[in-house]
């Protein structure tokens, strides 16, 4: 069983995010509408598992059907919509089976975007919040550190409710 990490922020992350996107918008050429760094390594300053989560927004979503050799060709694995209709989702482990990437594909606008788009800004914006997410990271990942599906479900409620507040304040916080 892989352990589950959380480790402090790192500052690389952002610029793994970034070499990592300019790849993908090679690979899906063309039909990227945005690539958005999502995730808890996007939020500065809190304890994250160290992935680097990426949210590609595509003009058409059967794109990413069409171009998932290019994909597989950056090292990804091809997993579908994998629990989330309306999304396409890819990882990317490194030579010792690590995972280092996670791509959420979704059409521009939908909503599962703006959702994930909303608690990022949202946590970015509250850093209270933000820090109380990370030591709960850290708590779960103590408590189960051999439990990748203990430490999710511990992190649900919390995330429920801070989607909740993230999408009352994007309501009244438009991009």
């Amino acid at each position: 069983m892989k352990k589950v990490e959380v480790v402090p922020h790192d500052r690389r992350w952002r610029d793994a995010f970034e070499a990592e996107a300019k790849e993908i918008a090679a690979a899906l050429d063309g039909t990227v509408v945005a690539i958005h760094h999502i995730g808890s390594t996007a939020i500065p300053d809190i304890h994250a598992k160290p992935v680097v989560d990426v949210l590609v927004e595509l003009g058409d979503l059967g794109e990413a059907d069409r171009r998932s050799a290019a994909m597989e060709a950056l090292g990804y694995e091809v997993m579908g919509e994998f629990g989330l209709p309306g999304r396409r989702y890819f990882r990317k482990d490194d030579e010792r089976g690590t995972r280092t990437h996670q791509v959420h594909a979704f059409e521009a606008g939908s909503a599962e975007a703006a959702r994930h788009l909303a608690f990022r800004d949202y946590m970015i914006a509250h850093s209270d919040d933000a820090r109380r997410y990370g030591e709960l990271k850290r708590k779960l990942a103590a408590e189960h550190p051999h439990d990748s599906e203990a430490y999710m479900d511990g992190k649900d409620s919390f995330i429920k409710e801070m989607e909740r507040r993230a999408a009352q304040w994007r309501a009244s916080h438009p991009v």
